[in-house]
């Protein structure tokens, strides 16, 4: 039995004779069975005998299936030379690359990061930024009212008169959030982001403005920018401007902007007549509109995967 133990070439081979030695009917198991009519040296003789069995049947198991397994691994590897599986990678989507890319620019020119909340009194969104009862961008055709009298954010203004009645003057801070206006086409949403800049200080001029926003865009867009400044009209601003920057062949409109009105510094407990400063703001989704090459705003928010990994961001 030793001999063919040592000799069996498969494992199938090896427990057909486990089982003729240590089955039910097998030759160990009948002479294990007689040990209580034998002496001790004879019962001795039989436990050596079905130890060194056991011993053999263990090695001689291990030994096949590691020769079994060498041979599989033979046939399976691994080409290490192949090009690796592509990655599944997740990338910041384009708005949010660009507002940390314009916090990034606002901050290097000394401004401080200002949010608030996206539901506002009607003191902080109208009210205190000089808007008269009877103004248009009261109207409800431009702005969302909710019962309880409170408005979804129309801009993100309302921040400047939080930081102001908190802090006063000298202050310098820009603000980023999420507005709401009644509006949806390919350049418009209801929802858009916006971000303001505010600097209030002594001896704060226009040209302080016109520095920052041109500073602001030529950063952004990685080339000197030529900005246009237009005459305007915004009650929280005088005098007030609209500012266009030139794309190619073109004048594109960016934001809005102008000196604090002093009615606004005032509803802040600001002396207009010893601080003055400038305000700006801007739709930042629209600023990466045009960095990307985009001609509809709504591609941002249709939340495709597909377009996210095919358009380069």
């Amino acid at each position: 039995m030793k001999d063919k133990i040592k000799n069996a070439k498969s494992i199938e081979e090896l427990q057909a004779l486990y089982t003729d030695t240590f089955g039910k009917n097998g030759t160990m198991t009948a002479k294990l069975k007689t040990m209580a009519n034998l002496s001790n040296d004879e019962r001795a003789v039989i436990n050596a005998e079905n130890s060194e069995l056991r011993q053999l049947f263990k090695e001689k198991q291990t030994e096949l299936e590691n020769a079994a397994l060498n041979a599989k691994l033979a046939t399976e590897y691994v080409d290490v030379t192949l090009d690796n599986e592509p990655e599944n990678r997740g990338t910041l989507h384009p708005l949010t690359q660009s507002l940390k890319e314009l916090s990034a620019i606002m901050e290097s020119f000394g401004f401080t990061l200002w949010t608030g909340p996206e539901i506002e009194d009607d003191w902080h969104n109208f009210t205190a930024l000089n808007t008269p009862e009877y103004h248009p961008a009261r109207d409800m055709q431009d702005t969302f009212f909710l019962e309880n009298g409170n408005v979804m954010r129309t801009q993100t203004s309302a921040i400047q008169i939080r930081a102001m009645e908190k802090h006063g003057a000298p202050i310098k801070i820009f603000a980023i959030g999420s507005t709401y206006r009644k509006e949806l086409d390919a350049t418009h949403s209801c929802m858009f982001g916006q971000m303001e800049g505010l600097y209030v200080d002594k001896n704060i001029t226009m040209s302080d403005l016109i520095g920052t926003l041109r500073s602001m865009l030529s950063k952004f867009f990685e080339r000197d920018i030529e900005i246009r400044i237009r005459p305007s009209y915004f009650p929280f601003t005088e005098p007030s401007v609209e500012f266009d920057m030139k794309w190619g062949d073109k004048w594109l409109e960016m934001g809005g902007a102008g000196m604090v009105h002093p009615n606004v510094l005032k509803n802040c407990n600001i002396d207009p007549n010893e601080y003055q400063g400038f305000a700006f703001g801007f739709g930042w989704d629209r600023m990466a509109m045009i960095k990307y090459g985009l001609n509809d705003l709504r591609k941002f928010y249709d939340g495709d995967i597909r377009w996210l990994k095919n358009s380069g961001f």
